[in-house]
């Protein structure tokens, strides 16, 4: 039923009747469908406990890695408003 709910042209009235149910039945399933597909999703956090490389910069405390391959790196030294900031924005 969802499918044909979803399907371009459907008259929602229509398929409520051919199934026997109610119309708000059918919008109110469309709308956990729709929630389901937009809900975030929670990556794996992966703890190395391997020591840093001396390097001149200091590496960042945070590496938040993106679908595309971006990544967003966040120093240990950043403000904790600035870094909550910057997870919000990623949400």
């Amino acid at each position: 039923m969802l499918e044909a709910a979803f399907a371009p042209g459907a008259v929602v009235i229509e398929i409520a009747r051919q199934n026997e149910i109610s119309t708000s039945l059918i919008y109110k399933w469309r709308q956990e469908a729709m929630a389901a597909v937009a809900a975030p999703a929670f990556a794996p956090a992966i703890l190395l406990n391997e020591p840093a490389p001396a390097t001149s910069r200091p590496e960042p405390a945070i590496v938040v890695e993106l679908v595309g391959g971006a990544r967003v790196s966040i120093n240990a030294a950043a403000s904790p408003g600035l870094v909550a900031a910057t997870l919000r924005a990623l949400r």
